[in-house]
């Protein structure tokens, strides 16, 4: 056994010779794992009585990708290129055996060995349109050559994590080792490959299958909503196109795409959301080491939408849930909806009938509350009403064991007032599931005054468990996001009245990147939402919209008119209302232009932000950028509001607002603290 360096080690079976990476936790490719590659393979291929080569993993992976905290900075030591062209050029066959992920220059590095050999469990994959970018170590050119075009542009475009059995068939694999025994199974294919003399096979010397123009016109096509506004996407198709020419051509075409996405917004902000997603899991007063309440079973009170939602996040992941309700029938309602959405997602192959059943066998329905006497955690999920919630929490402290969770869903109302309903606040906690709870991925967790340690720690790994992204905040009006969402209602409601119509704030929001803008969102949701026909008096123009039965999506009209596709289309009827409105004020409605119309949605957010951050109640800016981006539908190649404040300039942002603040009043006067960072010359990501 010799070290090559601190993380590899080069041994021998035999003629074959094994170099094992051990740089925990997933073997990055840093300088250091990058030197012990050259090195190790230098020594191999100059040792006469080595005739193969495996590479191989220690740990719980295989390479799973580059070291993203290396990204910018100088290169040290052997680059990867040095290392693939080392084991690329090998006179001696090299085989790659691959357990966990082969992930990005991970699953690059394989490439440029001979053969590749993987346990079932294995998954390959190349993930980096996720940070926006694409692979830039000769992937995107030798991944089409051994699975062809349309397989390489699916796997390059989602990032997907393709399991050992798929990659044997598509022949990214080229044999399956026992589970448990890669070690063995890898030599033996060495060894095979030696005793049946089988080539030395360069994945860059083969030809590129179904790479017609037709193939990347249908796949643009096919794929155009869901790649709307990236940058990446398009660049790895350019890279797939560029496969069909001569090797070293394409190399060139990768480099350049590959340098230009590196140094843009966008894979900055990619990777910004990257770590910030998991810096939100780390809380400055509560120690890494706190004990967590064991989560066995859980209660909910509530089986409407949100109720019924949030049960499935934890049948999902084997946990048994008790629903209560008040009435039979609301029961029954609650729980056929979660049977059928069960149901419809065995219909798209994602679930077994099999495992429908399972899971509503872990799911009880009830309509006593008693039966949550022994549940480790309860999750109240019933409608908006401070009254109503502390009397229910009045119950459940007398009826729910010592040591449980008692969890509210609430949107905005104040869980501290909520707590005073039970002799244990410290087990009081929110946790603000977002609609539909079975699909979103944020969950904000939203700390008393008195929540325990034990209860914000179980609460964050719970989420993790559940496959939330979890943000802890504090209590205050509409929490971190729907907070911040006031702002930016408050002010589409205002540019309307002032002269843009509900489908020029639209657009230039959904052109800056989200999935839609405010009205389209209320059509869609439904304008009747809270909203009364027998005490409707008028007052508002979403009153006179619901009152000519205008409610949304639903009737086919609300703010806009729908044809028969649900295809919105800008409404007179609605223009004439707006106006009516605007001319009862008193306001002169003039041409609003993009430019103002984003400012003043966007801007107040940022200020609000900032508030958020003044009072404490985010913990740090990147945590409000993560409730924007899984809750609200930001686009994530704009990193969150705060990123986006810090790139547009804070400087500008502090300009525009009092300018607008001068010319409309104090709802734009700026934060305390966004006038010191402007003064001390600093950013949002300055704060510590």
């Amino acid at each position: 056994m010799a070290a090559i360096n601190s993380v590899t080690e080069l041994t021998q079976d035999g003629d074959i010779a094994i170099i094992t990476l051990n740089s925990p936790p997933v073997n990055a490719l840093s300088a250091n794992v990058r030197d012990g590659l050259f090195e190790g393979f230098k020594a191999a291929i100059a040792d006469d009585s080595v005739k193969a080569i495996v590479l191989i993993c220690a740990g719980r992976t295989f390479i799973a990708g580059a070291d993203i905290s290396e990204f910018g900075g100088a290169s040290k030591g052997a680059s990867l290129f040095d290392v693939q062209n080392m084991m690329e050029n090998s006179p001696k066959a090299v085989v790659a055996a691959i357990h966990g992920t082969a992930l990005g220059g991970g699953l690059e590095v394989a490439l440029t060995a001979h053969y590749r050999v993987a346990v079932p469990s294995a998954k390959c994959g190349l993930p980096e349109v996720n940070l926006g970018l694409l692979p830039g170590a000769g992937g995107t050119q030798r991944l089409p050559r051994i699975v062809g075009a349309e397989k390489a542009l699916e796997m390059m475009t989602s990032g997907a994590h393709v399991p050992a059995k798929e990659c044997l068939a598509m022949g990214l694999v080229d044999a399956m080792a026992e589970e448990g025994k890669l070690l063995e199974g890898a030599v033996a294919f060495a060894r095979k490959v030696l005793d049946e003399k089988m080539p030395l096979k360069k994945v860059r010397d083969r030809d590129v299958v179904g790479g017609s123009p037709e193939v990347f016109a249908a796949f643009r096509k096919a794929n155009a909503r869901k790649f709307r506004g990236f940058d990446a996407p398009e660049a790895n198709i350019k890279c797939v196109e560029a496969s069909l020419l001569p090797f070293e051509e394409g190399l060139k075409v990768e480099r350049t795409l590959f340098m230009g996405l590196m140094t843009g917004a966008q894979s900055a902000a990619q990777r910004y959301v990257f770590f910030a997603e998991r810096l939100a899991n780390k809380i400055p007063d509560v120690p890494e080491d706190t004990a967590e309440i064991p989560v066995k079973k859980v209660g909910i009170i509530g089986a409407g939408t949100m109720g019924g939602g949030i049960a499935m996040n934890f049948l999902n992941v084997g946990i048994p849930v008790t629903i209560v309700e008040t009435k039979q029938e609301a029961l029954d309602r609650g729980l056929g909806v979660i049977r059928k959405n069960y149901e419809n997602t065995a219909k798209r192959g994602r679930l077994t009938m099999e495992q429908v059943e399972q899971r509503m066998g872990l799911l009880t329905g009830t309509l006593e509350l008693e039966a949550l006497a022994d549940s480790d955690l309860v999750i109240e999920a019933i409608f908006e009403n401070m009254a109503v919630k502390k009397e229910v929490f009045g119950k459940l402290d007398a009826i729910v064991k010592q040591g449980a969770i008692l969890a509210s869903n609430t949107s905005a109302l104040n869980i501290d007032e909520i707590a005073t309903a039970v002799k244990r606040p410290e087990a009081v906690i929110g946790l603000h599931f977002f609609s539909p709870a079975n699909v979103m991925r944020l969950l904000e967790v939203v700390r008393t005054d008195h929540s325990s340690n034990e209860v914000i720690a179980t609460s964050m790994k719970l989420a993790k468990k559940i496959g939330k992204v979890a943000v802890l905040v504090g209590v205050c009006p509409g929490f971190v996001g729907n907070r911040m969402l006031f702002q930016r209602q408050n002010q589409a409601q205002r540019l309307v009245m002032e002269g843009a119509m509900p489908w020029d704030v639209d657009r230039v929001l959904y052109d800056f990147g989200f999935p839609m803008g405010p009205f389209a969102m209320s059509d869609l949701a439904g304008l009747d939402i809270g909203w009364n026909k027998e005490t409707s008096k008028g007052e508002t123009i979403r009153d006179q919209l619901c009152e000519l039965d205008r409610r949304g999506q639903k009737t086919g009209a609300g703010y806009y008119d729908y044809d028969e596709n649900r295809n919105a289309i800008p409404s007179p009827v609605t223009e004439e209302i707006i106006k009516g409105f605007a001319a009862k004020q008193g306001l002169n409605q003039r041409d609003i232009s993009d430019e103002e119309i984003l400012e003043r949605t966007i801007f107040p957010m940022i200020n609000e932000g900032a508030k958020i951050l003044e009072e404490g109640k985010a913990i740090r800016a990147s945590d409000i950028d993560i409730v924007w981006i899984n809750g609200y539908g930001w686009p994530v190649y704009r990193g969150g509001p705060m990123h986006y404040a810090d790139l547009v300039g804070l400087p500008k942002v502090l300009e525009r607002l009092k300018q607008y603040q001068n010319e409309m009043g104090d709802f734009f006067k700026p934060s305390a603290l966004l006038e010191k960072l402007v003064a001390e010359g600093k950013g949002f990501k300055d704060l510590k």
